[in-house]
């Protein structure tokens, strides 16, 4: 089985992805971590700021790794937020039915009464070197994408509104 977790940023994909791994013993691919492995090795000259063109950069790549590990009767959790709204078009039926998607979202209502709570936990998984971006209206406009792209692509949307626990808790009955 292939997890896709996605969604915007700070939502806790790279949490989520742990505690599977930790659960199923899946291993896990970070998007993240293949996109600084290829800008920190000079291999694209795109930075961590394009997001728009790292998703055109690396979803070719992810997808194909998605298709190998499906291939070989692999089980893999992969997380990130460069996932396209219509990831789909990349694989046919016999690879889809070997997939499940998450994505995450966060409800303006959420942010506004847990942004302290959001920040501190930033880096619960990965340190985060820089996070003065973030902010209530930037993490309000990202998840406003993530959920308006993904709903127009017909995606079910995971959306934290009340506590964070109690949503990830549920993925681990689909196993």
């Amino acid at each position: 089985m292939i997890i896709i977790i996605t969604g915007a940023s700070h939502v806790g994909k790279t949490l989520l992805a742990q505690r599977m791994l930790e659960k199923y013993k899946y291993p896990y691919l970070s998007i993240d971590h293949l996109k600084m492995g290829l800008i920190r090795s000079g291999n694209t000259d795109l930075t961590p700021e394009d997001d728009n063109e790292l998703t055109d950069y690396l979803w070719p790549i992810v997808q194909e790794i998605i298709k190998t590990a499906i291939e070989n009767e692999q089980n893999l959790i992969v997380e990130g937020c460069y996932i396209p709204f219509n990831w789909r078009n990349a694989f046919d039926a016999q690879y889809l039915k070997s997939i499940r998607f998450i994505c995450l979202a966060m409800t303006e209502e959420y942010i506004d009464s847990h942004f302290e709570e959001i920040k501190a936990h930033a880096s619960d998984i990965e340190t985060r070197m820089d996070d003065s971006c973030c902010t209530p209206d930037q993490l309000k406009q990202d998840n406003r994408r993530i959920i308006d792209g993904f709903k127009a692509a017909g995606e079910r949307i995971d959306l934290i509104t009340e506590r964070y626990e109690d949503l990830i808790l549920s993925f681990f009955q689909f196993l």
